[in-house]
């Protein structure tokens, strides 16, 4: 028995206590602002930003608590516990940009990048035992992920707004029963661009200004009934 316990006093150290509680406080604040972009839709949600911020804070405590046997041992070892956190910041940018998609002007997904980066800096602070920081933070970027949004809507409210439309179709496709369509729609084309894929496929992007509600439903059904039309999206 005595055995076991040095064992478990070993294998979990002194510090174990408050790792555990640092990560599962990342679990949550993170998990806020990912269920946030869970609710509307985007391609980074839920668990995507517990797992950055879960694995950000893991990071800065292994860069406080991993090195403190070498440090004991060997009077000549030097630590820098910024080092971790810095690779940290800038690795997750590349995550980051694998949210935003670019076509032409038009660029989505920057909010929820930026999010997730965000997210990594309140995993290190948390990590770093500043709790107070971590949590006004969160609570900072839930209500400006919320409630700027609403607010941003009643200054674009009655403009011109622009969606992509996205089509796969084989090259067969006469583009012009397209317009066709968008002009029944009462629908301005803003701009085309037409990309060869795989199989001898194309995918084919129209940009559309639209001035009141579009009925995607109708719209989608009718470019269906298009020949060559294997799939329609908005982007």
């Amino acid at each position: 028995m005595r055995e076991l316990d040095a064992f478990l006093d070993q294998a979990l150290g002194d510090d174990f206590l408050t790792i555990m509680t640092r990560v599962l406080i990342a679990l949550v604040l993170s998990g806020l602002i990912g269920f946030e972009r869970e609710l509307k839709n985007h391609s980074a949600g839920f668990r995507t930003h517990i797992l950055v911020g879960v694995g950000a804070c893991l990071m800065m405590l292994l860069s406080l608590y991993g090195f403190e046997a070498f440090i004991e041992a060997y009077d000549n070892v030097r630590f820098d516990p910024a080092r971790i956190p810095s690779y940290v910041i800038s690795g997750i940018g590349f995550l980051g940009a694998g949210t935003i998609i670019v076509y032409g002007g038009t660029i989505r997904g920057l909010t929820t990048a930026a999010s997730i980066w965000t997210v990594a800096g309140i995993g290190l602070v948390v990590g770093a035992g500043m709790y107070a920081a971590a949590v006004f933070t969160t609570l900072v970027i839930l209500l400006s992920l919320i409630f700027l949004n609403n607010f941003e809507r009643l200054f674009t409210k009655g403009r011109t707004t622009n969606n992509i439309i996205e089509i796969v179709a084989l090259p067969e496709l006469k583009i012009n029963n397209v317009v066709a369509v968008f002009e029944a729609f009462d629908l301005t084309i803003k701009n085309v661009e037409i990309i060869k894929v795989e199989n001898n496929v194309r995918n084919i992007f129209i940009k559309i200004e639209r001035k009141k509600e579009l009925d995607r439903v109708s719209l989608f059904n009718e470019i269906s009934k298009i020949d060559h039309v294997k799939n329609i999206s908005e982007l």
